[in-house]
């Protein structure tokens, strides 16, 4: 763990032997966050209304007929903002990872753990969806308590089944969600339709999937950011005294003591901080952000906006908790973009700048024209005569109708079996066979590269292949 922290004389550092919810046996710390409300508070309660309307009504989007995104596996079946990919083009899916990866890499070198705050899957579901229904149908923090420790009487059990059953609807919802994601809406409402009796495999997967999320939401929680989630260990690679996270300023903040009304604290050689706790009920990972930089820590802002509550009825600036730097923080040194950030960003824009290349150079179609294997060439009228296979593929979503000639020798010539114009719809891929002949007295090697050539109804060239033509082995000097 990268843990940088000042300590203070109300501490030490036995805190970081032991995850901050469990205790020393190892048994687990239930969590009982207080409500956090606040500026930043208000801020990710609309960023999470965004994202969530974003992850509901994608799967029903579509360009020109195609899915805005999905990722078929099992049909093989991949759009990406409403473009089909094939397995040709996962080279550029590939480089989409590692832009992916170091996109990350540089988010966290600046930002810290923002992401995990403000845009994960795991923190959106659970605090802005879970945590607000748990709330709304258990109280605050002080009733949770008290019904967690109270018999399972009538109100107890009354409340604990409408919150597993309202999370085992949202986790249903979620898991349906997630299918439209991979096989698209219209194949999971017809599973819905049809029952389990019809598809019994996907209602089994999803049934787990259902269970899986229920599990995650209703009796993990935090112990996915905190034992599970590899970012939370990368952050400690990658945090330095540069980077931006949620800090306590403990140079402001110490020595804490209570607060006493009319009292100087700063001639009575005390801090900021009031010792009030009110930082530390209302994290959802259970932690002490006084304590410095944590692994648990996952930059939700909450106890920013506690912090600055008290801060402001007590009469001291806020801030106190903040977002800063650790310099900052040390020194008083403003934040600036440092040589690793810059070097970052370069390598960063050049791969965003290629997956734009070649996302436009993919072209419209590709075409593959091989000696069909197992066939050896043939001699008739003084002609060699090839059989190859093709594979047309056509990446638009228009219909194309093409021919096929040889570009190279110019001596060859092509017979088909079928059509010589070939249609092919949107998105689909063709198979078909050609025979292509040249003169005998014309071949100087026994095997030589020639080029095909797919043109398209105004005799325009829309891509070519180049493979090899077959002959009687000839002796060269």
């Amino acid at each position: 763990m990268n843990m940088q922290f000042q300590p203070s004389d109300h501490h030490d550092e036995a805190f970081r032997d032991a995850v901050g919810t469990m205790d020393k046996t190892g048994k687990r710390k239930w969590v009982f966050p207080k409500k956090p409300k606040g500026k930043y508070t208000n801020k990710r309660d609309y960023t999470s209304y965004l994202l969530l309307t974003i992850f509901f009504t994608l799967p029903f989007l579509k360009i020109n007929g195609n899915p805005f995104f999905l990722f078929n596996i099992l049909d093989r079946r991949f759009f990406i903002f409403g473009q089909p990919f094939y397995l040709q083009d996962f080279f550029i899916l590939a480089i989409g990872a590692v832009t992916s990866v170091i996109f990350v890499m540089l988010f966290t070198i600046v930002f810290g753990r923002i992401f995990c705050g403000w845009l994960c899957p795991q923190t959106l579901f659970m605090e802005m969806v879970f945590r607000k229904i748990e709330y709304w149908i258990e109280g605050d923090r002080n009733k949770q308590i008290k019904l967690d420790r109270q018999e399972w009487n009538a109100e107890k059990i009354r409340k604990r089944l409408l919150k597993w059953s309202v999370f085992a609807i949202i986790a249903m919802i979620i898991t349906h969600f997630m299918f439209m994601y991979i096989v698209g809406y219209e194949a999971v409402f017809k599973i819905m339709e049809k029952g389990p009796a019809v598809y019994p495999v996907n209602f089994m997967v999803m049934l787990f999937f259902t269970a899986a999320f229920y599990f995650v939401f209703a009796w993990l929680r935090e112990q996915v950011c905190t034992l599970i989630c590899p970012y939370g260990r990368l952050q400690g690679v990658l945090i330095d005294k540069q980077t931006i996270n949620v800090y306590y300023d403990y140079k402001r903040g110490e020595n804490r003591s209570k607060w006493r009304n009319n009292e100087d604290r700063k001639a009575a050689g005390k801090g900021d901080c009031i010792d009030c706790q009110q930082c530390v009920v209302v994290c959802p990972t259970g932690i002490d952000i006084r304590n410095g930089q944590q692994l648990e820590c996952i930059n939700c802002t909450a106890c920013i906006d506690a912090c600055d509550e008290i801060m402001e009825k007590v009469g001291l600036p806020k801030g106190l908790i903040r977002y800063a730097t650790e310099q900052e923080i040390e020194t008083g040194t403003k934040f600036r973009f440092t040589p690793r950030m810059k070097a970052t960003t370069v390598a960063l824009s050049l791969l965003i700048g290629l997956i734009g290349y070649l996302m436009y150079d993919r072209g419209s179609m590709e075409a593959k024209f091989l000696k069909v294997p197992g066939t050896s060439f043939q001699v008739m009228d003084g002609r060699i005569n090839n059989l190859y296979t093709y594979t047309l593929l056509n990446k638009e979503n228009a219909k194309k109708v093409v021919t096929i000639k040889v570009l190279d020798p110019k001596d060859a010539k092509i017979t088909y079996y079928g059509p010589m114009k070939i249609i092919l719809k949107e998105n689909t891929i063709i198979k078909g066979n050609i025979t292509i002949s040249f003169p005998e007295n014309e071949m100087r090697l026994s095997k030589q590269n020639i080029t095909i050539g797919v043109f398209d109804e105004k005799g325009k060239m829309i891509t070519s292949y180049k493979t090899t033509f077959e002959g009687p082995f000839k002796f060269s000097l």
